[in-house]
């Protein structure tokens, strides 16, 4: 496959290339431009198609108790009308083009995309520059679409999994802003000003801010030239460490701490959590390995032995989610009716147990691995998930690790899944809530276990991937 070649003089204000890796078809190089923004040029020829991604690391977390919610509010703001593309303009253009756009919000970042035949891509950028530095943020744009980040909010409300994931999550972080659902609080949206958006806008959106990248079937030195006209004049911004808000570490947990709601359903819902440790880590590929052995298809131990063999759950999945400030291990399950929920947690109990005392069998744990590998190939599939690849690592990590990653799951062995999981899940560290009828939320309130005020809030349902967290589709969107 044939790579274009590199430009012989660079624009004016760039520098580069600062790293470069090329595999599989594929070259990522590295510039930046004087204003601080990071610009990522993924070469991939092998459809003609360009994606490009917006990537600012700011996210729930970066959020004041105030301003909870405001990163996902101003993600729907970001639709609503720049100094270039008036109010449902973008949405416009991109269906007019044959296009795609999306935008998601997670704890850690934000990011925008767009997706164009590769004779048309050029738009994407127009319509990320005017709105990185021009955006209105239309004082009654902002109301009307409040109404509609609340409906979205109060959607969610009457999902058991939901508040009963947000309770948990509550318990786990007590007092770091990850214990916030994304979408916020319909109590701090409804109060939120304008004004507010537009300094939190000012703070984290500027090129500084940033991370730009461009892949698909393009012209390197076409790309470059086009990035450096449209975004080289827009200011550095306040420096990210200056932006951000205070926040304190995750601290160690101090015993189990158990809860339970009540809800007008006849189903009980367990979810359990630990906290562990942050993206990236050797814990972060290990534990996705541990959460393949324990509920990754019909085979997988908990599946099997609770689904498929005592039928004491009709359903059970796991979960790794990994961030950049800590992680947590999730479990989610669905009590049979009629069978005792105390009878479910000692079943996974002891299949924890189990995984921490004896080592999994070598074609287990080469199953596992192979699962996760399948994924990852496949998540690379189009020049849209391979853009959110390379922009998610280089926002929470570094881009080049997105090519280590398939290295790190073939390296885990079976010493570090007992190791990992007789260090973190054990029940000392973890939270156990329940969602009852309410019939067996009075048992428990007689208990061990005490109820928990239902939550009025919306999180997410069981928490998906990080990169997916309060997705939002937009048009032409694939999501």
């Amino acid at each position: 496959m044939t790579l274009t070649p590199l430009p012989d003089v660079l624009p004016e204000g760039v520098t580069g290339p600062h790293a470069t890796h090329a595999q599989d078809g594929a070259r990522v190089l590295e510039y930046h431009l004087a204003n601080g923004l990071r610009v990522l040029l993924v070469e991939r020829h092998l459809d003609p198609v360009v994606a490009v991604m917006t990537w600012y690391p700011v996210g729930a977390r970066n959020e004041t108790e105030r301003e909870a919610g405001v990163s996902h509010f101003l993600e729907h703001m970001m639709f609503k009308g720049s100094e270039r593309f008036g109010k449902g303009q973008v949405d416009l253009v991109t269906t007019t083009l044959g296009g795609g756009n999306n935008a998601f919000t997670s704890a850690d970042h934000t990011a925008y995309w767009f997706e164009f035949a590769s004779d048309r891509w050029e738009k994407a950028l127009e319509i990320e520059a005017d709105r990185m530095r021009g955006l209105l943020l239309d004082a009654k744009e902002f109301e009307a679409e409040k109404a509609v980040v609340l409906e979205e909010l109060a959607m969610g409300e009457d999902d058991p999994w939901r508040n009963l994931t947000q309770e948990v999550g509550h318990h786990l972080f007590p007092r770091h802003p990850y214990r916030r659902p994304v979408i916020g609080y319909a109590d701090t949206l409804r109060v939120l000003k304008v004004e507010e958006m537009r300094d939190y806008y000012r703070r984290f959106y500027h090129p500084g801010n940033a991370t730009l990248v461009v892949c698909g079937d393009f012209d390197v030195t076409e790309a470059l030239a086009l990035v450096a006209k449209l975004f080289g004049s827009i200011p550095r911004g306040v420096e990210y460490a200056l932006a951000d808000c205070p926040r304190p570490a995750v601290a160690e947990p101090k015993g189990e701490r158990r809860l339970a709601l009540t809800w007008d359903d006849p189903a009980s819902r367990l979810c359990i959590a630990w906290p562990t440790s942050v993206v990236g880590s050797d814990d972060d590929h290990v534990l996705d390995v541990v959460s393949i052995l324990l509920t990754g298809g019909r085979l997988s131990r908990l599946y099997r032995k609770l689904v498929l063999g005592s039928a004491i759950a009709t359903s059970i999945s796991a979960h790794n989610d990994t961030r950049r400030e800590t992680g947590s291990f999730w479990l989610f399950a669905e009590l049979a009716q009629g069978r005792d929920g105390a009878d479910l947690v000692r079943a996974i109990d002891a299949e924890l147990a189990r995984l921490a005392k004896e080592p999994v069998p070598a074609p287990e744990l080469a199953r596992a691995k192979k699962t996760i590998l399948a994924g990852e190939a496949y998540d690379r599939e189009t020049v849209s998930d391979f853009a959110e690849e390379i922009g998610e690592f280089a926002t929470d990590l570094a881009w080049k690790d997105a090519f280590t990653t398939d290295a790190r799951i073939r390296k885990v062995t079976a010493h570090d899944v007992r190791e990992c999981v007789a260090r973190l899940l054990v029940a000392k560290r973890r939270v156990l809530g329940w969602s009852l009828p309410e019939k067996a939320a009075k048992r428990a309130a007689s208990s061990t276990e005490k109820p928990a005020e239902r939550s009025r809030a919306a999180a997410r349902s069981k928490p998906a991937a990080r990169k997916k967290a309060g997705t939002r589709a937009r048009a032409g969107g694939k999501r």
